[in-house]
């Protein structure tokens, strides 16, 4: 708490007036940001795209959003396992939902591969996600148009594979 109230110039004590400890304050920062995220992403218009194109979209906008929140992502990373069961499973289910919302896309782009087999979908998703995390990891200060070649690049690697790019 001393290093966050430094880093704020405020003090301490201010803090103390509006969270009860690290704890609240960590899920408060958490909350945010993956509720915003979540939102962020579940509010794209993807609506009459087809599928390969809700991809494109979803990955780009997803980079987009990655922009700047080197220190809110690494705070998900290291403190999500630091919180109450219960709070976890609040910012797990927000990312649950941008889960989902990936599957959904990727089983509409190839409903014959995946034909209800959840393991290879949730296997395709993930490594979707992988993807862009180390993007992120690796390329933090990368500008819009490098975000969105990137992006682009995901999309057909994942839609056509190494024939597509």
């Amino acid at each position: 708490m001393s290093l966050v109230a430094r880093e704020c110039g405020i003090s301490k004590a201010n803090i103390y007036h509006y969270y009860d400890g690290k704890d609240a304050l960590l899920f408060d920062i958490l909350d945010t940001y993956l509720r915003a995220l979540r939102d962020r992403l579940r509010k794209l218009p993807l609506q009459g795209l087809a599928p390969p194109d809700q991809l494109r979209r979803l990955v780009g906008e997803t980079l987009l959003a990655y922009d700047g929140m080197d220190h809110e992502h690494k705070i998900q990373t290291e403190g999500i396992p630091l919180l109450e069961q219960d709070r976890q499973e609040i910012l797990k289910g927000y990312q649950l939902d941008m889960i989902r919302q990936m599957s959904g896309i990727l089983a509409g782009t190839a409903p014959d591969v995946f034909d209800g087999d959840r393991a290879k979908l949730r296997a395709a998703t993930m490594s979707v996600f992988g993807m862009l995390n180390w993007f992120y990891m690796w390329n933090g200060n990368a500008d819009r148009d490098t975000r969105e070649a990137y992006g682009e690049l995901v999309a057909e690697l994942t839609l056509n594979g190494l024939s597509g790019i």
